[in-house]
C-alpha cells in the first residue's frame, strides 16, 4: 500500500513540476525572454513529449530567436510521425514565411488544403491554424472547400465571421442573412456581428451595403425577418419614420398582431428627441391597439404634446389629461398617467398646490414600492419647485432606500446632489456626485461629471463661491420656469464676474434660455462669445452644435448652419455631435443621403 502511495506522490510531484515549468516558460515568452522560455519549454517537453503547448512553445521560441533550421527540423520530424497532420504542414509553411520564402510557404499551405479532399473533417483545425497566423484568405478557402465536400460540415457561421474580419462586408451580410433564414437560432450571432460595423451614419459603407442587401432580398422574398432587420438598421441611424414603415409591414403580415415592438419604437424615438416621429408612431398605435395598450399610447402622446407645446396650448393639454383619466377611471392602471399630470400641473400650468395634493393622494393608491418611489420622485421635484429643499431631500432619500438596486435610485441620488447645489450646499452635492461619476448609467455619470467639474473649478478660483451661488440660483429659476428672471440674474453675474471661470457656463445657460424665449439674436451672440473666447473648453462643441441647430430650425439660415456643422467636423472630432453633424453637413451641401 505504501509503495502505491509513494508512486502516486512521485507522479503528482512530477505533474506539478511540469506545470510550473510550462507556466514559467509562458511567462518568459510573454516578457520577450525567449532563451529562458525555450529552456523551460524544452524541459517540459522532455518530461511530456506529447504536450502540444510545450511543442508549440519550443517552435515559437526558436522562431523568435531566428533558429529557423532547428524549428524546421523539429516540425519535419513531427510530420514524419504524423504525415496526415495538416496543421503541421501549416506550421512548416509559416516557418518558411518568417524567412520570407513565400514560394515555399505557399507550397506547404496548399498541401494542407489538399488534405481536405481526403478528410474534410480537418477543416476546423486547418482553418483555426490559418486564423492563428492571420492567414484569413487561406482559412476562408478551407471552410469553403469543406462546405463543398461535406455540405453538413456546419462551418457557415465561422465563414460568415471570417468575412467580417477580412472586410468582405457584402459577403458577411449575405452569409449571416442566409444562416438566419435557414435557422432563427443564428439571429443573435448575426445581430451582434452587424452591430460591430453599423453606425449612426446612414451614408457609411456598411450601412449602405446592409440596407441595399435587405431591400433586394425583400423584392424576391417578402420574409418579415428582412423588415425586422431594416427596422433595426433605421433605428441605429435614428430614422424612426423609416423604421415605422417596416414595423407596420411586420404588423400587417403577422398571424398574431403584436404592437409591443411598435410601442418600443415610440419610446426609442422619444428618447432620441425625434418627437415628431414618436407622435406618428403613437397615432398608429392608438388606431390599432386594444384598451390596455391604448392607455399607454395615449399617455405617451400627451407627454409628446407637453414636450413640444407653447404656453397657449397648456389648457388644451390639461383637458386632455383630465379626459383620459376620466375615460380609464381613477385606477392603479392610470397611476403613471396621473404622475405625469401632477408634474404638468406644477411645472406648466402653475397649479403647484393641486399637483402636490394629487401626488400625495396617489401614494395611498400605490400597490408596490416601485410605484411609490415614482410618485415620491415626482413629489420631491414639486417640493424643489417650491424651494422646500429639506423636505425634498428627505423624499429623494426615501426613494433611494425603497428601490436600492433600480435605476430610479441613482436618479434620486443625482437629484439629491442637484437640490443640494440649488440651496448652495456644494460640499454635500460634491460628495453625492463623486459616487455618481461611477454610475452604471452613462447619462447620469456624464451629468454628475459635468456638475462636479463646474463646482470644483469655481471653488478653486473663488473659495467664497459667490459666483457659483449666483449661478446656482439662476439655474434654480430656470428649473422653476422663471426664464426671464434667470436671464436677468445671469446678466448681472456676467457683469460682476468678467473673466472668471463661471463665465462660459453663464453664457451657455443664458443662451439656452434666450432660445426658449425666442430671443435668437441674443442666443447667437452668447454662443459666438463662447466659441471666440472659450473655443478649447468643454462647452465649445455644444455651442457650435446649438448654433447650427438654431440656424437650421429657427432662423432658416442653412449656409450659416453648414459653417458650424463643418466647424464640429474639423475642430471637435471627439464630440458626441460629430456623426450627426456630418450627416447634416452633407445634407446641406446637397449630397445624396439615402
Amino acid at each position: 500500500m505504501r509503495f502505491f502511495i509513494l508512486i502516486i506522490v512521485v507522479f503528482l510531484s512530477s505533474v506539478v513540476v511540469d506545470a510550473q515549468s510550462l507556466q514559467l516558460a509562458e511567462n518568459f515568452f510573454a516578457k520577450g525572454e525567449y532563451e529562458k522560455a525555450l529552456s523551460y519549454y524544452q524541459k517540459t517537453l522532455e518530461q511530456q513529449n506529447n504536450n502540444p503547448r510545450a511543442f508549440q512553445g519550443v517552435i515559437s521560441s526558436l522562431q523568435q530567436l531566428e533558429r529557423f533550421d532547428k524549428a524546421e527540423e523539429m516540425l519535419l520530424r513531427q510530420l514524419e510521425s504524423s504525415p496526415k497532420n495538416s496543421t503541421i504542414l501549416i506550421d512548416i509553411g509559416h516557418n518558411f514565411a518568417l524567412q520570407r520564402n513565400e514560394a515555399k510557404a505557399e507550397q506547404y499551405y496548399q498541401k494542407a488544403l489538399a488534405l481536405l479532399e481526403e478528410d474534410p473533417r480537418q477543416a476546423f483545425g486547418i482553418g483555426l491554424k490559418f486564423e492563428n497566423y492571420i492567414l484569413l484568405d487561406y482559412a476562408a478557402n478551407a471552410y469553403k472547400k469543406a462546405n463543398q465536400l461535406m455540405p453538413n460540415a456546419g462551418l457557415e457561421l465561422k465563414l460568415a465571421r471570417l468575412y467580417g474580419e477580412q472586410g468582405e462586408l457584402q459577403q458577411m451580410f449575405e452569409s449571416y442573412l442566409d444562416l438566419v433564414i435557414k435557422d432563427e437560432k443564428y439571429f443573435p450571432y448575426a445581430n451582434r456581428e452587424f452591430g460591430e460595423f453599423i453606425t449612426k451614419d446612414a451614408s457609411a459603407e456598411p450601412n449602405t451595403l446592409l440596407r441595399n442587401t435587405l431591400l433586394k432580398r425583400l423584392q424576391t422574398n417578402p420574409d418579415p425577418f428582412y423588415n425586422e432587420m431594416l427596422s433595426w438598421l433605421y433605428i441605429q441611424q435614428k430614422e424612426y419614420n423609416k423604421a415605422l414603415i417596416q414595423e407596420k409591414a411586420i404588423y400587417r403580415r403577422s398571424e398574431v398582431p403584436n404592437l409591443n415592438r411598435i410601442m418600443n419604437l415610440a419610446y426609442a424615438a422619444k428618447r432620441s428627441g425625434d418627437l415628431e416621429a414618436a407622435k406618428a408612431v403613437t397615432d398608429f398605435i392608438i388606431e390599432e391597439a386594444p384598451a390596455s395598450l391604448k392607455l399607454r399610447a395615449k399617455q405617451l402622446k400627451i407627454s409628446l404634446q407637453v414636450a413640444t407645446a407653447i404656453p397657449s396650448a397648456y389648457p388644451e393639454i390639461e383637458e386632455n389629461f383630465r379626459s383620459v383619466i376620466k375615460e380609464y377611471g381613477d385606477s392603479p392602471e392610470t397611476i403613471p398617467l396621473q404622475i405625469d399630470f401632477g408634474q404638468f400641473l406644477a411645472f406648466k400650468s402653475g397649479k403647484v398646490t393641486e399637483a402636490e395634493n394629487l401626488l400625495k393622494n396617489l401614494l395611498v393608491k400605490a400597490i408596490n414600492d416601485y410605484e411609490k418611489a415614482r410618485i415620491k420622485m415626482a413629489l420631491a421635484d414639486v417640493l424643489v419647485l417650491q424651494e422646500k429643499f429639506n423636505e425634498a431631500l428627505i423624499t429623494y432619500t426615501q426613494v433611494q432606500k425603497m428601490v436600492k438596486n433600480d435605476q430610479i435610485a441613482q436618479d434620486a441620488q443625482f437629484k439629491v446632489a442637484k437640490t443640494s447645489y440649488y440651496k448652495g450646499d456644494f460640499e454635500w452635492a460634491q460628495t453625492q456626485l463623486d459616487v455618481l461619476k461611477k454610475s452604471t448609467s452613462q447619462l447620469i455619470a456624464n451629468d454628475a461629471m459635468e456638475l462636479s467639474l463646474m463646482i470644483k473649478d469655481n471653488t478653486l478660483e473663488d473659495s467664497t463661491q459667490i459666483a457659483l451661488k449666483k449661478y446656482a440660483h439662476a439655474d434654480l429659476l430656470a428649473y422653476q420656469g422663471k426664464n426671464k428672471q434667470a436671464i436677468t440674474e445671469l446678466t448681472q453675474l456676467l457683469q460682476d464676474h468678467i473673466g472668471e471661470k463661471i463665465e462660459d457656463e453663464a453664457l451657455y445657460k443664458q443662451a439656452q434660455l434666450y432660445e426658449l424665449e425666442e430671443q435668437y439674436p441674443l442666443a447667437e451672440k452668447n454662443y459666438l462669445a463662447i466659441l471666440d473666447n472659450y473655443g478649447q473648453d468643454l462647452l465649445a462643441d455644444n455651442a457650435a452644435w446649438n448654433l447650427a441647430q438654431m440656424y437650421t430650425n429657427k432662423l432658416n439660415l442653412p449656409e450659416k448652419a453648414r459653417q458650424y456643422y463643418e466647424k464640429i467636423l474639423f475642430n471637435f472630432e471627439d464630440s458626441i455631435y460629430f456623426i450627426e453633424s456630418r450627416k447634416k453637413y452633407r445634407s446641406l451641401r446637397g449630397d445624396a443621403i439615402e
